[in-house]
């Protein structure tokens, strides 16, 4: 199977040619970049030389779809909802890395992301790729919304509690750091290296756009409108998300049963990790890999479960789940082309 990658120089691109360049079933194949459109790649990323080198080229969906069985889209929000529906409508299969088909409301997008949305035919079409939730309906999609990188580590870390009917679902705080390669590749004050380094920062409280795409999973998985309190933080490394979260639960239990809730719930997720009780997962444990990893406690005293969730924000947060997502809809094995032993230290 040849794919294609629309956006061709960030850093999910080049994400997705590492992971895919080792994948038995998939070849990369055009590669699209309309501002570098007939230079080498390895002109933008020098350590692909030798390896993988394509032409980048300017976008023509009919090339496109001459050329290529599927479709990743690695470009900023308010692209690929252009760029998509001239794809899909000539029958090939395409993978979204940005947001603009992960939520279902046109108005919520263009209030969040301050884009046009694409028309609601296309949102309704989008299937939301978490793949360890939504297995199922991937397996029949044709397009798939790749979700966030901050609203995987957070989905992945408390559905299994909020399905479980121990959760009070007013009480969810979630504390979320990232590193700087989630703000891409572009160059910005944030990201600026005398900015960043040796500093801690939280940023868009209560406006950033993931709010609503995490809101709307939980919403999802447990039949109740929630709101939750989410706060970033940037981190002056350059891979990782760690979320850690709170919530106030409705019985006394114990951390052995919380334990065995989210143990028998990922049992058969070989990507997602549950530490032992007293166990909790650090950043380095996942770099370069597409396992989330979870530690969990419960605090007897204030009736409060913490629970602990990282990744890779590229592999797991973004290109390793879209391939993995490219596995459930062909039917080969989820893990196939991603067992990546995690880099370390």
């Amino acid at each position: 199977m040849k794919a294609a990658i629309i956006g061709g120089t960030g850093y999910g691109s080049i994400e997705l040619v590492r992971l895919m360049k080792k994948h038995p079933h998939i070849e990369i194949g055009t590669v699209v970049s309309n501002s570098h459109a007939g230079a080498k790649f390895s002109e933008n990323y020098p350590q692909l030389s030798n390896i993988v080198d394509p032409i980048l080229e300017a976008f023509n969906p009919d090339r496109i779809c001459q050329e290529n069985d599927l479709v990743f889209f690695a470009t900023p929000s308010g692209v690929s909802s252009k760029l998509v529906p001239p794809l899909l409508d000539r029958g090939i299969k395409c993978i979204d890395l940005s947001g603009d088909f992960r939520l279902r409301s046109s108005e919520e997008y263009e209030s969040w992301y301050k884009h046009t949305p694409v028309s609601e035919d296309y949102l309704n079409h989008a299937i939301y790729g978490l793949s360890e939730i939504y297995a199922e309906k991937i397996k029949t999609a044709n397009l798939i919304a790749n979700p966030g990188c901050y609203p995987t580590a957070a989905a992945l870390g408390l559905i299994p509690i909020l399905k479980s009917n121990l959760a009070d679902l007013n009480t969810i705080i979630i504390d979320a750091k990232s590193g700087v390669s989630g703000a891409g590749r572009g160059l910005s004050l944030t990201s600026h290296y005398a900015e960043i380094n040796e500093n801690l920062k939280a940023y868009k409280l209560g406006a950033h756009q993931h709010i609503p795409e995490i809101e709307q999973t939980f919403q999802d998985e447990t039949g109740h409108p929630i709101t939750i309190t989410f706060t970033t933080h940037l981190v002056p490394m350059t891979r990782g998300i760690m979320c850690t979260m709170y919530l106030s639960l409705n019985e006394n239990v114990t951390t052995d049963e919380i334990q065995q809730i989210y143990s028998e719930f990922y049992k058969y997720k070989p990507f997602v990790r549950v530490r032992s009780q007293g166990a909790f997962p650090a950043t380095k444990e996942v770099l370069g890999s597409n396992y989330c990893d979870i530690g969990l406690h419960f605090d007897a005293r204030t009736n409060r479960l913490t629970v602990i969730s990282v990744i890779d924000n590229l592999v797991k947060g973004a290109a390793g789940q879209a391939i993995q997502n490219v596995n459930i809809m062909n039917g080969w094995d989820e893990q196939t082309g991603l067992e990546f032993i995690p880099m370390y230290p």
